[in-house]
């Protein structure tokens, strides 16, 4: 019995404790945050969500911010039309997964079906196929290292925790100011419906956002999409950019 658990471990490791490290730490084909380019990138993940999408949109209107959506491609069929505005607004489309399920606990055939059935979502509503990615929780198994061949593999450089409404919109704000460099790759949450999360987290967020990113409007930061900012660091499709 030892021996069945040990071997489980050791698969286990392979499969997934393995590969997320040497993203995760190693930055081996994935893009976390900029070298060269000056400009904040705003990510939302989870989305959309019919009560919170709407007010991130406005409050991003108002300051005139384009930012990056990883979309759940579950979401984007329930709410089509969140995913329409999103994009006619100038902000980029990613996904994160048909349903929020991490790949470690998924087959490689399974994530390549979540990943199929989210780009078919999210091209059927907008005409425009998604090639960004983000994986739940930023946990990848060793099988996702060939999806560098058609996506990007986009992580981040701040996380605040704002899936929590422990704190409420101080910790959140706290933590943006205190950690925010002119480069970051910043993730946040326009949904508290996935697993893990507090049903309004967002709203924390959004408080915290706001005054963020009046204070980021005074100081002069520059806000890009990941796309943007990608080009602007000199990437290419098929670059290695580990950062």
């Amino acid at each position: 019995m030892s021996k069945i658990f040990t071997y489980i471990l050791v698969i286990l490791f392979i499969y997934t404790v393995l590969p997320t490290l040497i993203v995760r730490l190693g930055g081996f084909g994935v893009y976390t945050k900029g070298k060269r380019a000056n400009g904040i990138a705003l990510t939302f993940d989870d989305g959309p969500n019919p009560e919170h999408t709407p007010q991130l949109l406005d409050l991003l209107g108002t300051y005139q911010i384009k930012a990056t959506f990883f979309v759940l491609g579950s979401m984007a069929e329930k709410y089509p039309e969140l995913i329409l505005r999103i994009h006619q607004e100038g902000h980029l489309i990613g996904i994160h997964n048909y349903v929020h399920w991490a790949n470690a606990l998924m087959t490689p055939r399974k994530v390549r079906k979540q990943l199929q059935d989210s780009v078919k979502a999210i091209e059927n509503i907008i005409g425009v196929k998604p090639v960004h990615y983000r994986p739940p929780w930023g946990i990848i198994n060793i099988f996702d290292l060939f999806l560098l061949k058609k996506f990007h593999l986009i992580l981040w450089s701040l996380m605040v925790g704002d899936w929590r409404s422990r704190g409420g919109k101080e910790r959140i704000r706290k933590k943006l100011f205190s950690k925010i460099s002119s480069k970051d790759i910043i993730l946040l949450h326009d949904s508290g419906h996935t697993f893990g999360a507090h049903h309004n987290a967002p709203i924390y967020m959004l408080e915290a956002l706001g005054e963020f990113l009046e204070e980021c409007k005074r100081r002069e930061y520059l806000f890009l999409r990941i796309d943007n900012k990608m080009k602007l660091d000199g990437l290419r499709k098929h670059d290695h950019y580990g950062f």
